[in-house]
């Protein structure tokens, strides 16, 4: 398989992308997918493990890092912006479309955990995506991610904070950070035992900084990730289980979209799915039937 490195550019700020293909002979088109992760990521955690597998079903596949994150350029860094995030998927996706190495209009798109909520609010702007696969993705309004959170005084909390370091970014800018995931801190974008984020054989991977820009609390616990489903026509699937996070706003999801949706619901819990083989292998599966259907020659 090759895999090598790319750029891609959002208006001035670049994006540091890979490609991954079988046929060294850029002649050869194919289907293309572009693969994101979870917030707080980047392309050498989750992505990679699914762009390495749908590379080897036959499609040519791009990962990338988000503006602010990993090797991309932009400011401020570690900040979960959604806005941000969406503009960046939109800018892929247009810019994959008009590669001679893929087919034209065939670009599908598979996003793991949160980047699945900013993948269906970049289609439903108007990103040419012309398949969506969503793997345990986390979709979320104010309402259903307070739990997560210890409910409205925890983002009450969380909301305050965010406010607190973005004004210090705007008066002096700093760039206040936590830590991404620290099991029991409270201030950590991620708190809860989650050996994924801890375990060097699994996302705690030389390229990831484990880092959150404390200014995104503003951002993400007020995103709507919601509401973009109504405008979205686009063939998608779900690949989801009830011990992932949010099922029922999955279910929400897929009875709202316009156009055609399939739903597999399998065993195993959220960070299964980024890289323990059972749920991969599922997920990759039904993604390849997906796009093999959608993204025809």
């Amino acid at each position: 398989m090759n895999v090598d490195p790319y750029l891609i550019v959002n208006g001035d700020v670049s994006l540091s992308a890979r490609i991954y293909r079988e046929p060294e002979n850029l002649l050869v088109r194919q289907p293309a997918v572009i693969v994101t992760g979870s917030w707080l990521t980047v392309k050498e955690q989750m992505a990679d493990r699914y762009a390495r597998a749908l590379a080897a079903r036959g499609f040519t596949v791009f990962t990338f890092d988000f503006a602010g994150f990993g090797e991309s350029g932009g400011g401020p860094r570690q900040a979960e912006l959604p806005a941000r995030k969406i503009a960046d998927i939109k800018a892929a996706a247009e810019h994959v479309s008009t590669l001679s190495f893929v087919h034209p209009r065939q670009v599908g798109y598979l996003a793991i955990c949160a980047s699945a909520q900013y993948a269906l609010a970049a289609i439903a702007a108007g990103a040419p995506i012309s398949a969506f696969a969503s793997v345990a993705g986390w979709f979320h309004d104010m309402e259903s991610v307070a739990p997560f959170y210890g409910g409205a005084a925890g983002v009450d909390l969380r909301v305050g904070r965010g406010r607190e370091a973005l004004q210090d970014y705007l008066s002096t800018g700093s760039v206040r950070t936590v830590p991404a995931y620290e099991d029991g801190n409270d201030r950590a974008g991620m708190s809860l035992p989650l050996d994924y984020y801890a375990d060097a054989d699994r996302g705690a991977v030389p390229a990831w900084t484990n880092q959150m820009a404390e200014l995104s609390w503003h951002y993400w616990l007020t995103f709507d990730g919601l509401s973009a489903a109504s405008a979205v026509s686009t063939p998608s699937l779900f690949v989801h289980g009830d011990d992932c996070v949010l099922p029922d706003n999955v279910r929400r999801i897929g009875k709202t979209l316009s156009g055609p949706t399939e739903m597999v619901w399998s065993d195993g819990g959220q960070t299964d799915f980024y890289d323990q083989p059972a749920q991969v292998d599922l997920a990759v599966d039904a993604a390849t039937t997906h796009f093999k259907r959608t993204l025809s020659a």
